[in-house]
Formats: C-alpha cells, sequence, structure tokens
C-alpha cells in the first residue's frame, strides 16, 4: 500500500498522459474487435470532435490543478474531511475515500446536470452523440469541465482526501469512463457480476438512450452502490438502444462543433411530450 501512495503522491504528468492516450488506444481496438454495434459512422472522424472535447477538459484540469493541490493540502494540515475524523486501516481509509469522491465528484454532479437546467444544457453535447464509444467517454463542453472540477473540488474538502488519493480516484475515473462508454460487447453473465460493484458498459449505455426514462438513470461512473441505494439503477435490453438526446437527433447538429459550443447559449428546446416514456 505504501508503494501505491508514493507513486501517486508524485505521479508524473507524462504517465497521467500515457493514461488517458494508452486507455483510448486499448478500448478503441477492443471495441473494434469485439462491437456490441456494428456502428455505422465515420470513426475517425467522430472521433476528432470527441477528442477537442477531451482536450478541453485536459486544459481546464490542468489550469486549475493548483486549486485541487492546495485544496488536499489544506484538508490533510487541517485535519479537515470525514476521512480525517474517523480512525480506520489505511486498506479502509483509500477505500471509504475513494467511494465519497466517487459519489460527490461523479454520481451527485451528473445527477445534479440532469435536474438543473441551465447545467443540463452544458451536459447536453455529451448526451448528444449518436455513436457511443470509447471516445465519447470526455466529449465535454469546457463549461461543464469547469462545474464538474467544482464538485470534485468540494469532494476534497468533504472527505478530507489527500493528493495521493485524489490521483488515484482521478486515474480510476478516467479508466471506468473510457471503459463503461466503450463499445465493446460482453457476456450478459459477466456484465450482471461486474455491475454488481461497479459501473459496466451494459449498465451505463442505458444512460445514453435517447428518451426518457432511461436518459435520467444510472448516472455512476465508478461504483455502481449510488444509482441503487438512491433507486436510480434501470436496467435494459441494450440492443434496443438509440443513442442520442431527442431534442438534439439531427445528424448534422449532433456532429457540428461549433453548434454544439453554442448548444448551452441558445434557447432551451423543451422535451417533446411523446419522448418521455418508453419501455426496452
Amino acid at each position: 500500500m505504501e508503494t501505491i501512495i508514493n507513486y501517486f503522491s508524485n505521479m508524473p504528468t507524462p504517465h497521467r498522459t500515457l493514461l488517458l492516450v494508452g486507455g483510448l488506444t486499448f478500448f478503441w481496438l477492443l471495441e473494434s474487435a469485439v462491437p456490441l454495434f456494428q456502428l455505422k459512422y465515420n470513426k475517425w472522424k467522430h472521433a476528432l470532435i470527441n477528442i477537442f472535447f477531451t482536450l478541453t477538459t485536459v486544459v481546464i484540469n490542468f489550469a486549475f490543478a493548483f486549486i485541487l493541490v492546495k485544496s488536499s493540502q489544506w484538508v490533510v494540515a487541517n485535519n479537515f474531511g470525514i476521512i480525517q475524523w474517523i480512525e480506520m486501516p489505511i486498506w479502509l481509509y483509500a477505500l471509504v475515500g475513494l467511494l465519497l469522491l466517487d459519489l460527490i465528484g461523479a454520481w451527485l454532479v451528473h445527477y445534479v446536470e440532469h435536474r438543473v437546467k441551465w447545467m443540463w444544457k452544458f451536459h447536453l453535447i455529451h448526451h448528444t452523440d449518436q455513436n457511443v464509444d470509447t471516445t465519447t467517454a470526455n466529449r465535454h463542453h469546457p463549461g461543464e469541465s469547469i462545474f464538474r472540477f467544482v464538485f470534485t473540488t468540494l469532494a476534497v474538502f468533504i472527505v478530507g482526501a489527500p493528493m495521493w488519493m485524489v490521483f488515484i480516484y482521478q486515474t480510476l475515473s478516467l479508466v471506468f469512463t473510457q471503459f463503461n462508454h466503450s463499445n465493446v460487447k460482453m457476456p450478459n453473465w459477466l456484465d450482471d457480476t461486474l455491475s454488481l460493484v461497479i459501473c459496466s458498459p451494459n449498465m451505463h449505455r442505458v444512460h445514453h438512450h435517447y428518451r426518457m426514462p432511461y436518459t435520467d438513470s444510472n448516472f455512476g461512473n465508478i461504483f455502481s452502490i449510488w444509482d441503487r441505494l438512491f433507486g436510480t439503477y434501470v436496467k435494459a435490453d441494450n440492443t434496443k438502444l438509440k443513442y442520442g438526446v431527442d431534442t438534439y437527433m439531427e445528424h448534422k447538429e449532433a456532429n457540428d462543433l461549433r453548434t454544439l459550443l453554442k448548444i448551452p447559449f441558445q434557447k432551451y428546446r423543451p422535451t417533446p411530450k411523446y419522448e418521455q416514456e418508453e419501455k426496452l
């Protein structure tokens, strides 16, 4: 455990870059070999849009990284936060910390994005992708990247997370979001088993179905416990899914970078009533 803590306490930036690129490459190749859907699209052209948004996310996270570092240093120095107030073995300390970081930094912000209209308009960009694959993982409008960073920083304060734990959380978060967005076909028994603990591809894909109520379900990223605990877990036949969001189903709109960047600042489009309920 000490070795892991020491590594993540001083995790080199090139290693984080290698993880991002290596993860995308690995799941890209895997989904090409064993795809769930034979998606009919230009994979490279589709990837360029999503990689643009991935790069804006990276830039924003690096630009504000000093805030995260200072916040983590402060909570440790001042013995502030949930895991700082309770004595426990180091392995439990790490597990509880990661669970709570995932709750606040991933599940909660995602849930709020679907409930607050102005935040939803930024998050819409993620849902406009009609060909969900591993590159969709970080398809976030720069504005969304900022308030996701705010929630992560809030999580550090509430949890009392040291920097090594934050780096482990961010690493797991990156790998899992690439994994559960990937267009990989897995045996149902394996996916069902994994989804008892983590957010599997079959679980998360339901969230990308273009109609309600499926869009408002399965908000988790690393751990599936939060959706199960808060009643937002939904299981559906993945082969019947249709990706996208009902207010932006025009192919040109969903794949034009300028349009995607402007969506949060345009007049809100209400969801058509006939699209509200559907059984899969």
